[in-house]
């Protein structure tokens, strides 16, 4: 079932946010101090690529420069991002049809809000 909402994901426009992301994350790793943040939007592109059967946690050793990048990322101001997703998933979310994108978009934006720390399985 998951390979069947992968397909239908990446043909509605799953694959454009995943070029946005990779885009967004090559553009970032032009200077050395953006290289954390773009490797952080290349893992989100992954994960925009096929979230259906993919779960996001936090990883158990994550330590305190996660949380310093953390606070860099929503600072700079990649928490609209996650705004974004986070809208997504409430409009989704409105049709039964819908329900498992909202899932989809409700795993990205837990991603895009807080990446350093986060992994998925």
């Amino acid at each position: 079932m998951s390979t069947l909402g992968n397909i239908l994901w990446l043909l509605l426009g799953g694959f454009l946010v995943a070029l946005i992301y990779f885009a967004a994350g090559l553009l970032m790793c032009v200077t050395i101090i953006g290289i954390p943040f773009g490797v952080q939007l290349m893992k989100i592109g992954i994960l925009a690529l096929a979230p259906f059967g993919k779960n996001v946690t936090f990883k158990d050793n994550a330590g305190c420069l996660s949380i310093a990048f953390t606070v860099l990322w929503i600072l700079c101001g990649w928490w609209e991002t996650a705004l974004v997703h986070l809208t997504l998933a409430a409009l989704f979310a409105i049709t039964i049809i819908g329900i498992p994108f909202a899932k989809a978009h409700w795993r990205l934006m837990k991603m895009s809000f807080m990446p350093f720390g986060l992994t998925t399985k």
